[in-house]
């Protein structure tokens, strides 16, 4: 199975949830705190989107197939958009429980023992945060991403659960405890929302701008004399993999053959940038009599006009849908 090293770090990482979540479960019922039962019940969503992630990245990772021809990593997208709306359930659930326990408070115990196992969870999240987050950039997963700023997310709010529980242990003001329970779940609803502002993101194929700068100076950087231009960029994410729209500018005396050669190494620009997981349209355009002042092509035979200014590609003209020009003021 492509990929199948995400599977193996997604398959970790529920075994890890599934331990810090006993461990935090043995700290509510040592404490009786609230704010640390909150913890318990986020963690519990860490091991549902475990299960879910498991199942999303075996489905992201299958071959194209007649119903599927860009394939089926859009569900990875799916998948931040589920673990989003659980959090948001875990929020409000963490709430109610929260307001009741300020009606009815219950006996706080042992505050101590539960600030040294929150701090452990809270160190264990921000190592394995690091950890996956290295993966998921390599392989430009969604969900290996989504999960390792949710457990980063986990690791901040331990040092605000241990701070909270600090002061309530040496100050004795116990309604403390349901007010920072409450003020977490706010934080991870927050954090709810951003995964499905993300999720739905690439979903409707929103432009990354971060992901097309980076293609724009790459392109640029191994430029070619013969690619008069590139306009009309497109790039949509399908889980890890990326498929290119583009038009490119050639010579218009190039014949069908050096067309294709030169299609074939502006793909190749882009495999070396995205590590082959790429799926690259190329529309060929002609060259016209105008794009002489622009082209770098020192050794053309049937230059019209010569070279007025080399323009540096930008995301602003690259995806532009027109062939680049010179403005009429510089």
């Amino acid at each position: 199975m492509k990929n199948s090293k995400n599977f193996q770090y997604l398959l970790a990482v529920l075994f890890i949830a599934i331990l810090l979540m006993i461990i935090k479960v043995l700290a509510f019922r040592w404490t009786g705190s609230n704010t640390i039962l909150s913890d318990a019940i986020e963690s519990s969503v860490n091991i549902v989107m475990g299960i879910l992630a498991l199942v999303s990245i075996y489905i992201a990772q299958r071959p194209k197939d007649e119903n599927h021809p860009y394939g089926h990593g859009k569900i990875e997208f799916l998948y931040s958009t589920v673990e989003g709306v659980l959090i948001w359930v875990a929020g409000v659930v963490i709430i109610a429980k929260s307001f009741y326990a300020l009606l009815y408070p219950c006996e706080i115990n042992n505050l101590d023992w539960g600030i040294v196992l929150i701090a452990i969870t809270g160190l264990v999240n921000f190592a394995v945060s690091i950890w996956i987050k290295k993966q998921g950039k390599k392989t430009n997963s969604p969900i290996l991403i989504s999960s390792s700023e949710h457990l980063r997310a986990d690791a901040i709010t331990s040092v605000g659960l241990i701070v909270g529980l600090a002061i309530i242990m040496f100050s004795n003001i116990f309604w403390l405890d349901s007010a920072i329970a409450i003020f977490f779940a706010l934080w991870i609803i927050y954090i709810g929302q951003k995964l499905i502002r993300n999720s739905v993101s690439g979903i409707m194929d929103e432009t990354d701008e971060r992901l097309l700068q980076e293609v724009v100076s790459f392109i640029e950087k191994n430029r070619k004399s013969n690619w008069v231009d590139v306009h009309n960029l497109r790039i949509i994410r399908y889980g890890s993999d990326l498929h290119f729209d583009l038009h490119l500018t050639l010579p218009y005396y190039f014949n069908l053959e050096k067309v294709h050669q030169e299609m074939e190494d502006f793909e190749g620009i882009l495999d070396e940038y995205a590590d082959k997981k790429v799926e690259v349209f190329i529309h060929p355009d002609p060259c016209l009599e105008d794009c002489c002042k622009l082209c770098i092509k020192s050794d053309c035979e049937f230059r019209k006009h010569p070279l007025s200014k080399k323009l540096d590609w930008s995301v602003e003209m690259i995806r532009k849908n027109e062939k680049h020009r010179i403005e009429p003021d510089s």
